[in-house]
């Protein structure tokens, strides 16, 4: 991926993510509404892996740490994501450099490593199993 592909998707992901915090914030919905804005359970029935990641990401804006970490330990990473990336892309855009593209081609080749792969599709299974189990 180029570097200002990268820098437009991961912007665009996390302004989407602060503006629906904030419209959470301001419109107090029921965090367990009926509403579901994934499509493989929409059209399946069944939680997909990262079913309530979104919820997950809520709950930690409110300070829930315990609740966010057992509904999905998928929205701490995005949460993690949602901190870190805003000024690490000031600086890589304000100071011209690409320390951010330069990680993310490292991530990259890291999670290419079979075995790293292999240990971290095992764990999402697991993810998987226990949103099913939870009903989400």
């Amino acid at each position: 991926m180029t570097r200002n592909r990268l820098y437009l998707l991961l912007s665009a992901g996390v302004l989407a993510g602060y503006c629906w915090i904030l419209w959470f914030t301001y419109n107090k919905p029921a965090i367990h509404s009926t509403f579901t804005p994934c499509l493989f359970k929409n059209a399946t029935g069944i939680a997909c892996p990262s079913c309530g990641s979104t919820r997950s990401v809520l709950l930690l804006s409110q300070g829930d740490i315990t609740g966010a970490a057992l509904l999905n330990p998928l929205g701490l990473i995005m949460a993690t994501i949602m901190l870190i990336a805003p000024f690490w892309l000031i600086y890589d855009v304000t100071l011209k450099k690409d320390t951010l593209h330069t990680s993310y081609k490292k991530a990259e080749t890291v999670l290419k490593t079979k075995w790293i792969a292999f240990i971290l599709i095992i764990l999402l299974l697991i993810n998987w199993a226990w949103n099913i189990q939870k009903g989400l």
